[in-house]
């Protein structure tokens, strides 16, 4: 099971909540730029986020969690992590962090923290994420959590916001 609360020196991870779905929909969501290598299509409306928190929280806490990353200090929503159990031994990752406190480490300390909760599991020996290849901040970011690039996934994943067709990925993943 999933923990209910994670956090680093800057950053709480807690359980996202309905009420997440304002800051969601006004920080990021609608923002080309943000949602560019998502999964998602940018999102028209306001009820576009509540539904994705409600699919977030539909899945049982054994098999998906979806973390909102708030600062420590101030409580304000930043982003968020989603850590999904893929096997017994297997938890993946995706994340997105609103564009405000993009080049700040958040998103790289807020990995490092979850990758080191799920590598201390006794049944979870990797955990690993994919990103677009021309997704170099992203792939800064599992370098310096400390994850090694695996390879190029070729036509691994649809991200709605460039192409209708399947992209390459990089595929990074940290094991013990």
């Amino acid at each position: 099971m999933f923990p209910d609360v994670l956090h680093t020196p800057r950053l709480q991870l807690r359980p996202i909540v309905l009420s997440d779905a304002g800051p969601i929909f006004n920080t990021y969501a609608q923002d080309p730029e943000v949602t560019r290598f998502v999964v998602f299509r940018r999102h028209q409306k306001r009820e576009d986020a509540d539904l994705f928190v409600s699919r977030c929280n539909a899945s049982s806490p054994e098999a998906s969690r979806t973390y909102a990353l708030c600062g420590r200090e101030d409580g304000a929503f930043r982003g968020v992590l989603g850590l999904t159990q893929i096997r017994l031994h297997h938890v993946e990752f995706g994340y997105v962090l609103a564009r405000p406190w993009w080049g700040q480490g958040l998103m790289t300390e807020a990995l490092i923290v979850a990758v080191d909760w799920a590598l201390a599991q006794p049944g979870n020996f990797r955990v690993s994420g994919v990103c677009d290849v021309e997704n170099i901040a992203s792939a800064r970011v599992m370098e310096k959590a400390g994850l090694a690039r695996e390879g190029l996934l070729r036509r691994w994943i649809v991200f709605p916001n460039i192409s209708e067709y399947p992209r390459d990925c990089l595929s990074y993943a940290k094991t013990r």
